[in-house]
C-alpha cells in the first residue's frame, strides 16, 4: 500500500484543503475507492515562514517539518506534500531536502511550485504570462517568478502597494484569512480581487493562487475572465499521479479544463 503524506499546520486548514482536494480529484465510487492519505499537524511547532524569510525570526521551519516528514515516513508514507507555498523558499525548501538526504530519507517530496509550473506548461500551452497572488515573503524571494520563467512564462508580480494589501488579506490578525478562514471576511476577499484586476491590468493572462488560503476566499475557476490556477488542488493531482496515477480523475472532469486557452 502506497500512503500519501502531507505535513499539516502551515496553515492549519491548508492541510485538510489538501486532503479534501486529493478526494475530490481521485476516480472513486465508494469509500474504499479512496487513497490512503496520512495528515499530521503540529502547527505550534513550525515557525511562520514569511516572518523567517523577512528576517523576523530566527527559527527556520525546515528543521520541524523535516521531522514532520520523517515521521509520515515511519507511517508508511512514499510520497509527501507541503500545503503551503512559501515553504517552498530554497532557504526553507533546499534545507528540508539537505536534512531528508542526510538522514537517508528514501520519501519523494514534491515541490509544490515545480509542479504548478509544469502543470501549465503541459496543459495550457497558450498561457504565456502568469500572475502570481502571494504572501510578501513569497512575493519578495520570488518564488514563483524564477520556477515559471525558468518554464518559458512570464511572471506578472503585483508592484509594492497592491502586495501590501495582498499580504494584509491573508495575515492582517482582524480581517485577514489566516484570522478568519470560516467564513472569510468580505474585507479580505475584496482586496483579493483588487489584486487580481492589478494583476491582469499588469498583462496577466491567468493567476495562480500562491497561497493556499487565498483559494477559501476565491474558491472558483475563473474570475475577471482569468483563469485560477489552485496550487493547492494541483499539487493533490501531483501526489495522485506519483502514487496512484490510474485514480487520477481526468482533467475535463478536474475543474481545471478551460477550453479556450488549453493547446490540446
Amino acid at each position: 500500500m502506497k500512503l500519501i503524506g502531507i505535513v499539516g499546520g502551515v496553515g492549519p486548514f491548508a492541510g485538510l484543503d489538501l486532503t479534501t482536494k486529493i478526494f475530490t480529484q481521485t476516480l472513486a465510487g465508494r469509500d474504499q475507492e479512496h487513497l490512503p492519505v496520512a495528515l499530521l499537524s503540529f502547527p505550534g511547532r513550525i515557525a511562520d515562514r514569511t516572518e523567517y524569510l523577512l528576517g523576523r525570526v530566527q527559527d527556520n521551519p525546515a528543521s520541524a517539518v523535516t521531522e514532520i516528514i520523517l515521521q509520515l515516513e515511519k507511517l508508511g508514507a512514499t510520497v509527501v506534500g507541503i500545503p503551503c507555498n512559501t515553504m517552498h523558499a530554497d532557504p526553507i525548501f533546499g534545507v528540508i531536502e539537505q536534512n531528508l538526504q542526510e538522514q537517508g530519507s528514501s520519501i519523494r517530496l514534491l515541490n509544490m511550485i515545480s509542479e504548478v509550473a509544469s502543470f501549465i506548461v503541459t496543459e495550457f500551452q497558450g498561457l504565456e504570462k502568469i500572475g502570481i497572488l502571494s504572501t510578501t515573503g513569497t512575493w519578495e524571494k520570488e518564488i514563483y517568478g524564477r520556477v515559471l520563467e525558468g518554464n518559458g512564462l512570464i511572471p506578472v508580480s503585483p508592484l509594492q502597494d497592491a502586495q501590501q494589501q495582498i499580504h494584509a488579506a491573508i495575515y492582517d490578525g482582524s480581517y485577514g484569512i489566516k484570522a478568519r478562514s470560516h467564513p472569510v471576511t468580505q474585507r479580505a476577499r475584496n482586496q483579493l480581487v483588487r489584486g487580481l484586476r492589478h494583476l491582469k491590468d499588469r498583462g496577466a493572462q491567468a493567476i495562480v493562487l500562491g497561497c493556499t488560503e487565498i483559494s477559501y476566499a476565491l474558491p472558483y475557476h475563473m474570475l475577471e475572465d482569468l483563469p485560477l490556477f489552485d496550487a493547492t488542488a494541483i499539487l493533490a493531482r501531483s501526489l495522485i499521479a506519483q502514487s496512484y496515477p490510474e485514480k487520477l480523475k481526468p482533467l475535463k472532469e478536474s475543474g481545471f479544463d478551460f477550453n479556450s486557452i488549453s493547446g490540446r
